[in-house]
C-alpha cells in the first residue's frame, strides 16, 4: 500500500515544490519537460505526487465525482487499424460486427442512470458515421430522451462539419474523439488515418458548443517522454474530459504480447495528467482494473481521478459498479447530481 505523506512536509523533489506553487496555487498546469519530471519521479515520490494531484484537483475542480455509463450500437467491423482494438475488421481478433436495436440503447440508459450516473455515452465502431447510423443516433437520443433524464454523449468516429452541426442540434451533451497517443507515436499505432483528422474532429466539436471528451491510451509502447507530450498536447486542446486508459491487449490485435503497463508508472502517469489539466475532469476508464486493481483504483481516486466509467467497457469486463460507487461512498466523494444544460 502507498502511504499517503505529510502534506505540510517539504518535498525533497524540486519538481513538486515547483508544482505545489504553479499548479496548485496558480492553476497553471506543467509544460511537456516538467511533466516528464513527474513520469520519472522514483517510487518514493509516488505518494507525494498524488496527494499534490488530490489537492489539485479538489482546489480547481470541487469534490464531485462524475459517473458515466457507455454502451456501443455498432460493435466490431471497423475499417480503421488501430493497433490496440479488438473492433477492427483488418485484425484477426474474436470480435464480430453487431449492431445493438433502439429498444436495448433506451434500457441501458435506464440502467445506466439507476447507478447515479449523469452520463450516457452511445458509441460506435466506424471510422466515421454514414447516413444509416446519423439516422439512428437521432432515432436513439429522441427515445432515451423520453424516458430517461441523463445526458447523452456520442463516440462515433471522426465527423464532417455538417454531423457536428446535427449532433449539437439533437442536444448531444459530450462528444468523444481520444487522440489515444502522442503526435510522435501515432503512426505507430494508426496507419488509416492521422492524428491531423482526429484533432480536426476535435476542434469542430469544441466550436459548436458541445463538450469535448478527448483522451488517452497508455502503456502501447510509448516512451516516458511521449506520455509527457501527449499530456502537453491534450492540455493545449483543452477538452472538457479526459478519459486515462491503460492497454488491455488483445488477442488478434497488433498488440496482443504487449504486457499490462507497471501499476506504479500508471500512478505515476495519473497524477502528471491532472498537474498538465488541474481543470479538466480526469476519468478512470479502461484497463485500470488489470493495470492497478483494487488497491491502485483507489490510489488513482486519492490522487487526481475526478470520474469514472463504471460498469463493463466496449468490449472487455470493467469492475462490478457497485464496488465503484461503493468505493466513493468509502472515500467521502459525493457523485456529481445531473446537470441537463451546458
Amino acid at each position: 500500500m502507498i502511504t499517503q505523506p505529510n502534506p505540510s512536509h517539504t518535498s525533497s523533489h524540486p519538481i513538486l515544490e515547483t508544482a505545489r506553487e504553479q499548479v496548485l496555487r496558480n492553476g497553471q498546469g506543467l509544460d511537456e519537460s516538467q511533466l516528464l519530471e513527474i513520469l520519472e519521479l522514483p517510487d518514493e515520490a509516488i505518494p507525494e505526487a498524488l496527494q499534490l494531484a488530490h489537492e489539485v484537483r479538489l482546489e480547481h475542480c470541487g469534490e464531485d465525482v462524475e459517473v458515466e455509463g457507455i454502451i456501443s450500437i455498432k460493435t466490431g467491423g471497423c475499417p480503421e487499424d488501430c493497433h490496440f482494438c479488438s473492433q477492427s475488421g483488418l485484425f484477426d481478433s474474436p470480435v464480430r460486427g453487431v449492431w445493438l436495436d433502439i429498444p436495448e440503447l433506451v434500457k441501458a440508459a435506464k440502467e445506466t442512470a439507476a447507478t447515479g450516473a449523469t452520463e450516457f455515452c452511445i458509441v460506435a465502431a466506424v471510422r466515421g458515421p454514414d447516413i444509416k447510423l446519423m439516422n439512428q443516433i437521432k432515432f436513439a437520443i429522441d427515445r432515451i430522451n423520453q424516458e430517461v433524464d441523463i445526458n447523452i454523449a456520442c463516440s462515433l468516429g471522426m465527423l464532417t462539419q455538417r454531423q457536428v452541426d446535427q449532433l449539437a442540434e439533437w442536444g448531444v451533451h459530450r462528444y468523444n474523439h481520444n487522440l489515444e497517443t502522442a503526435r510522435s507515436y501515432f503512426p505507430e499505432v494508426v496507419t488509416t488515418h492521422s492524428y491531423e483528422e482526429r484533432l480536426d474532429t476535435c476542434n469542430m466539436v469544441k466550436a459548436a458548443g458541445m463538450e469535448l471528451c478527448c483522451g488517452a491510451l497508455i502503456g502501447m509502447g510509448e516512451t516516458t517522454a511521449q506520455r509527457a507530450e501527449l499530456a502537453s498536447q491534450l492540455a493545449a486542446l483543452e477538452p472538457h474530459e479526459v478519459p486515462l486508459n491503460f492497454l488491455n491487449p488483445r488477442p488478434g490485435t497488433p498488440l496482443e504480447n504487449q504486457g499490462i503497463m507497471d501499476g506504479k508508472d500508471a500512478l505515476r502517469a495519473i497524477a502528471a495528467f491532472r498537474l498538465a489539466m488541474p481543470r479538466t475532469v480526469l476519468r478512470y476508464a479502461g484497463g485500470r482494473e488489470l493495470t492497478l486493481g483494487d488497491l491502485g483504483t483507489r490510489e488513482g481516486l486519492m490522487g487526481g481521478i475526478n470520474a469514472v466509467i463504471v460498469g463493463n467497457y466496449l468490449t472487455t469486463l470493467g469492475r462490478p459498479a457497485d464496488a465503484d460507487l461503493n468505493l466513493l461512498v468509502e472515500l467521502n466523494m459525493p457523485i456529481k447530481e445531473l446537470q441537463k444544460s451546458l
